[in-house]
């Protein structure tokens, strides 16, 4: 699943970030926030339109990205309940 499909406040672990190319600078920049393997992300909140922008939690952080750039994130979803 991507971070996009994730459910509201439904907490993931990162598996990967799709890179689209070689020296993909958008896939790149995920990384340097933090979007890495294993760590814990939330999807906090969607904006009202069309759902856009994203509110996403990657640790203690927030951040408002694209659903473009939230489609690139894979993540592993945590069960209902689970501490994030």
């Amino acid at each position: 699943m991507t971070l996009s499909d994730l459910p509201l406040n439904r907490s993931a672990l990162v598996e990967s970030v799709q890179e689209l190319h070689a020296n993909d600078a958008i896939a790149r920049r995920l990384k340097e926030l933090g979007f890495v393997r294993g760590e814990d992300v939330r999807l906090v909140a969607r904006g009202p339109v069309g759902g856009e922008p994203l509110l996403v939690q990657v640790g203690f952080t927030r951040f408002a990205l694209r659903r473009s750039e939230a489609k690139r994130i894979v993540v592993t979803a945590l069960p209902a309940g689970a501490p994030a």
